[in-house]
């Protein structure tokens, strides 16, 4: 299954430096105790009658955690496995967008057993080949379009079996700041690391970080060279390479990518995490170790990144540093959105002295971070706030499924809107973020009540009837979230 000192003659691609040697304090602020307090990961077995023994994914991500520069030399059985396939199946959206094949989940599960049985077969014999993946564009929030890959059914199986079985290896390895698409971990588990490094380190200076197109400027070459200091397995490797180099399905012509994976893919999300583990996760650590003079946090989720830093020469040199290390590895810093902003309990003082406005703010995850002072006693806190353009942009999405549902019954309407509201608040729901909250119901409930005044001759709906509608399917806004220093201490 692996080698490593001792096991085998094989050569052990040396790691880089340990990743967990000589961790800082504040690394359990920023992550490390939220891995431990997060629930084992989801590899155990699924069948009856192996309880009794650790599963063959279980193993690995012993044998990894055990020893972090053993390689993998044998792992694409447990890919082509027909539990993992069924397993990675089942999880797949039912209702997802089919691929360039035009297979949805429903036809392919109409004969799963045969087709997971001819699809491992091909695996396993080295048959199997990679579909383009269909691109498509969605709005994002600035008015600009995002590409998104649509995967075909069948890759997106053994892209998720792959993702299974890599996980038991890379979330030994990946560093307690990182937190995007990591099993156990979530959105919120960062915003609660930041809000709470905010408070209790001493944190000046904040350095929002912005990766021009990052996942359509990933190096081929590089992630390969990554993937092969843990996978020995040439197999598994030249699989992840027929889904990069499958290419893109665009107005029906056939693109070629040598660089970037596409958004939408399982696989895309672990390997731009490893790809930022060895670019940045790594580095950002050792020059924190080294190089600060001061205090320094790290939040990165995916490849949105917020470094903070008690000196702002520290910032300063760390900033320049920062975009010649991207340079090398095919990354480049978003010049108009990186930005070094003063944050802090001081800043506001501070620019007040220097006669300048009030500190500036950032965004990260959909909230916009402020500088504030709590009511009670005047001591510094962080408000978190939605960001406007993401709250206008919801509202647009809301306006125009109105328009489409003009017609349908109230009840059928109101159900949708309740899901759509109470998903929001669940996101949303922040302490100090009620005010925007309370904007969102009520925006809703006016445009409905728009969209219900057009369908018909009669006149517009009052406000009275509109009120009682809202009451009855519009769930209240609530704060679902604690504050973060407190949800912390429970979950560490």
């Amino acid at each position: 299954m692996m080698n490593g000192p001792g096991k085998s003659d094989r050569p052990v691609v040396p790691e880089k430096s340990p990743n967990n040697a000589g961790q800082p304090a504040a690394e359990g602020m920023e992550g490390r105790g939220l891995a431990k307090g997060n629930p084992p990961q989801q590899n155990a077995s699924r069948t009856p009658g192996r309880n009794d023994a650790p599963s063959a994914l279980e193993r690995i991500r012993q044998a990894a955690k055990k020893d972090r520069k053993v390689r993998f030399t044998a792992l694409l059985h447990h890919i082509y496995n027909l539990e993992t396939l069924r397993m990675a199946y089942f999880s797949i959206k039912r209702e997802a967008a089919p691929g360039v094949d035009g297979e949805t989940w429903r036809h392919y599960g109409e004969d799963l057993e045969k087709n997971l049985r001819d699809l491992s077969e091909r695996l396993k014999r080295g048959a199997y080949r990679a579909k383009p993946v269909r691109r498509v564009y969605i709005p994002k929030a600035d008015g600009r379009q995002r590409p998104l890959g649509v995967t075909a059914l069948e890759d997106k199986i053994v892209q998720r079996a792959a993702v299974e079985v890599l996980n038991g290896i890379y979330e030994t390895d990946f560093l307690g700041f990182s937190y995007g698409f990591r099993p156990g971990r979530s959105p919120h588990h960062a915003l609660d690391a930041l809000y709470t490094a905010l408070l209790t380190r001493k944190v000046n200076w904040v350095l929002d970080v912005d990766i021009r197109s990052f996942f359509d400027t990933i190096s081929h070459e590089w992630l390969v060279k990554f993937l092969e200091h843990r996978i020995a397995d040439r197999r598994v490797v030249r699989l992840i390479q027929k889904w990069l180099n499958a290419g893109v399905l665009e107005d029906g012509k056939r693109m070629r990518v040598e660089v970037g994976t596409p958004q939408g893919g399982s696989a895309s999300p672990l390997l731009a995490n490893i790809y930022l583990h060895y670019v940045f996760d790594l580095w950002v650590q050792a020059w924190r170790r080294k190089r600060a003079q001061g205090d320094m946090i790290v939040v990165r989720f995916a490849d949105d990144i917020v470094v903070g830093f008690q000196r702002e020469s520290d910032a300063r040199r760390f900033w320049g540093e920062l975009t010649e290390r991207f340079r090398k590895f095919a990354l480049e810093l978003h010049l108009d959105k990186t930005r070094l902003l003063e944050f802090g309990p001081f800043a506001a003082a501070n620019r007040k002295k220097r006669g300048e406005g009030k500190p500036e703010t950032f965004h990260f995850l959909g909230f916009t971070h402020i500088c504030g002072r709590k009511r009670s006693n005047g001591m510094f806190t962080v408000l978190r706030q939605t960001i406007r353009k993401r709250l206008q942009a919801k509202l647009n999405e809301v306006k125009i499924e109105l328009q489409r549902r003009m017609h349908a019954p109230i009840p059928e309407v109101g159900q949708w809107l309740r899901a759509v509201v109470s998903g929001h608040f669940r996101y949303y729901g922040v302490p100090m973020n009620a005010p925007a909250l309370h904007i969102f119901r009520f925006q809703v409930g006016w445009l409905w009540q728009r969209a219900l005044s057009r369908r018909s001759q009669n006149g517009r709906v009052t406000w009275d009837r509109m009120r009682r509608l809202i009451d009855r399917w519009l769930p209240p806004a609530r704060i679902y979230h604690d504050y973060p220093l407190r949800r912390l201490g429970v979950i560490t």
